[in-house]
């Protein structure tokens, strides 16, 4: 078909709200491939170059002549909301189906069956879909004149946001209709990946490939030895900073600790990760208007977030990537002569990042629990089945039977709510990809460690060659370095802050699924039969009291007196009422005096009689061997009962050192009130994580 200049144009100017607007550098060139369906391409731009501006003006363009709609396919649609703002202005009509907008899935299927769909935008997890394949997709088909394939980078082996689903964009690419264009985008490809693409999409895949250079962009890498110190430097350094910024974390916990630290230090700042829920949209605003000074953020907030006047991209710790980096810290200077991003290293990074690359592929020995587990059971079983009959948690399975049902053929497959096995056997290619991705991975993360290493001034020149881009003509820094040292009275206070991070510990309300055979128990908890709220002193292992409770726990076999001062200090504060008028703690046969000697310390600080009243009465395996809570909670029962001692009737404050699944201080709290005991309020010094 025929391209038009002059209207593709008018269409960039309506969308951008610039009346001036002009294309950039190989823009206009892909948009007019597309429309006059030169064959397939893939778009390699660096972020904030544009990219929807080219599906959205050719969507556009295509429907004017007659052709049918648009599929998009995107990780990002959460983060879309400003281009879709945009394609609108043009009069492109998108529409989405996904998890979030289930009430709108029977409009968007009436609307895209009348013709009133411009392009519709999905998920590559909606490409394996049954509903949707069948009562969406199918009757569109052969209607749909482009496939844009978004961060295309995520099919490849390589792409660091790797995502099972896409793998269905190959075979769904291979199998289109010579007159359907394809359109791929990425901000990161290095040529590993491009030629990963050619092999996904195609040999015949022209390439539209800009400059990698951020010339805007001011990077800084500063190693710190401690959250603390990390800390100080941030509340120092951002009433120093213009404009406004993203903090990024690597785990949902620190976005939140540090975005309680800045805010106790006075500065207007939200956590934003994959729990905040409804309120993502209106944190997204709040940082677009300014009304924030940052959002600190895990990559919920990454590819797609578009705020061109971001001002600064901070790293709390090191990404697992160059890949994850220079998406992140792209986020900044899109519009700005100069802006920063720095990264702060820190030694917990590693574990963390190493936590990420060991947990990306089921074990072999996982796969086989769960094929074991549907091979014994020929009419399928749920989720839920498979946390009875495997010790692997809820993620795990999920993440296991996902990738083992997207291969070709697929060893398992799903029959309604329930997996049953196929007559097809697992090909050794999945282990050998898992492998390779393995490797990769780590290859990765020693890229980072040796960036955080680079001298300042060579920081922008590193990322574009391990992209493999251009690096001869790289710029200076627009910028001079941040001071890197936070004041020592600063870090002190930091340190304070940590020591204060008590955390509640929140009471089981359900027996698990199955309940507890040997308790005899089932279904709901009864308010008189368990815990009240409890309190954690730290987080395990962490900044603060953390790192002293592994220290006491593995190192000295004895927990410091200050840990029981720090402890006494929480319950006073926290003054649980009815009060406690009494202590008792979790026994183990595997370490029989370490908690008893802290309790019965706690309990003398508080001015309390200890009573050792529960007694450990069977070996079991330790909780964290156990997978997933199913297992946890059957792991516990039937391993507590009441030692020959006589119970006080009051409340008692029931003391643990760590606190994992809840399960064991859940039927502890059941045997004490089912024999006469009061209000049971749980003390732990850590608290690993909540199942």
């Amino acid at each position: 078909m025929t391209y038009s200049q002059e209207r593709a144009l008018a269409l960039l100017r309506a969308g951008s709200g610039l009346a001036g607007a002009e294309f950039r550098d190989g823009q206009e060139d892909a948009i007019r491939h597309v429309v006059e369906g030169r064959g397939r391409l893939l778009v390699v731009q660096k972020t904030g170059w544009g990219k929807s501006f080219v599906y959205f003006i050719a969507t556009r363009m295509l429907r004017d002549a007659g052709q049918g709609p648009a599929l998009l396919v995107s990780p990002l649609l959460a983060l879309m909301r400003n281009q879709i703002a945009a394609a609108e202005r043009m009069g492109v009509r998108a529409a989405t189906i996904n998890s979030d907008n289930r009430d709108d899935w029977e409009d968007v299927e009436a609307r895209l069956a009348r013709g009133e769909v411009d392009i519709l935008l999905i998920s590559p997890e909606r490409l394996g879909n049954d509903w949707f394949q069948t009562q969406v997709l199918a009757p569109v088909a052969g209607r749909i004149s482009l496939l844009v394939v978004d961060e295309a980078h995520c099919i490849s082996d390589w792409g660091h946001d790797f995502r099972p689903h896409y793998r269905l964009l190959g075979r769904m690419a291979a199998n289109l209709p010579p007159a359907v264009r394809l359109l791929a985008t990425t901000a990161t490809a290095n040529d590993r990946v491009m030629a990963d693409l050619a092999t996904v999409l195609g040999p015949d895949l022209a390439v539209s490939r800009g400059d990698l250079d951020r010339n805007s962009l001011t990077l800084q890498t500063i190693r710190l030895p401690d959250r603390a110190e990390r800390l100080a430097w941030l509340a120092e350094r951002l009433g120093e900073l213009d404009g406004h910024g993203i903090i990024y974390t690597l785990t949902v916990r620190d976005a939140g600790l540090v975005a309680a630290w800045l805010q106790q230090r006075g500065f207007n700042v939200a956590a934003y990760t994959g729990e905040t829920g409804e309120d993502r949209e209106r944190l997204e605003q709040e940082l677009l208007h300014n009304r924030v000074k940052a959002l600190v953020a895990t990559t919920a907030l990454g590819m797609g977030y578009d705020k061109p006047d971001l001002a600064f991209v901070i790293h709390f710790q090191t990404p697992g990537s160059v890949v994850a980096y220079y998406q992140q810290v792209g986020r900044a200077g899109r519009a700005l002569p100069a802006a920063y991003g720095v990264l702060l290293s820190g030694p917990e990074e590693d574990d963390i990042n190493d936590w990420f690359i060991r947990s990306a592929f089921p074990t072999r020995a996982e796969v086989q629990q769960i094929l074991d587990a549907l091979e014994g059971a020929p009419e399928g079983l749920s989720t839920p089945e498979l946390m009875i009959r495997v010790n692997m948690g809820k993620g795990r399975i999920d993440k296991g039977i996902t990738l083992l049902s997207l291969e070709s053929p697929a060893p398992i497959a799903r029959q309604g709510t329930r997996w049953q096995l196929t007559a097809a056997p697992l090909s050794e290619a999945f282990w050998q990809r898992a492998e390779r991705l393995t490797a990769l991975r780590h290859a990765e993360n020693a890229q980072m460690r040796e960036y955080v290493g680079l001298p300042f001034g060579q920081h922008m020149e590193y990322l574009v060659r391990a992209l493999d881009g251009d690096a001869a003509n790289i710029a200076p820094p627009a910028l001079p370095p941040l001071p890197e040292a936070a004041a020592p009275a600063l870090v002190h206070e930091a340190m304070a802050f940590l020591r204060r991070g008590n955390m509640p510990i929140e009471p089981r309300l359900q027996w698990p699924v199955g309940g507890m055979p040997h308790c005899d128990v089932r279904g709901r908890i009864p308010a008189t039969e368990r815990a009240r709220q409890g309190m954690a002193l730290s987080a395990w292992a962490d900044a603060g009291w953390g790192t002293a409770v592994r220290q006491g726990k593995y190192r000295d076999g004895r927990f410091a007196d200050d840990l029981v001062d720090a402890c006494a200090a929480m319950v006073q504060q926290w003054n649980p009422q009815p009060a406690p008028e009494w202590v008792a703690c979790i026994p183990s046969l595997r370490h029989p005096d370490l908690v008893p000697d802290f309790a019965r310390r706690l309990a003398a600080r508080l001015g309390l009689p200890f009573v050792p009243v529960l007694e450990k009465t069977d070996h079991r395996p330790e909780q964290k061997t156990m997978g997933n809570s199913v297992q946890q909670a059957r792991n516990v029962d039937g391993s507590l009962g009441l030692a020959d001692v006589p119970m006080p009737a009051g409340p008692v404050l029931l003391v643990d050192d760590m606190v994992d699944s809840r399960w064991t201080l859940t039927v502890a709290a059941w045997l004490l009130r089912r024999n006469g005991c009061g209000e049971v309020w749980p003390v732990a010094l850590s608290q690993a994580g909540q199942g």
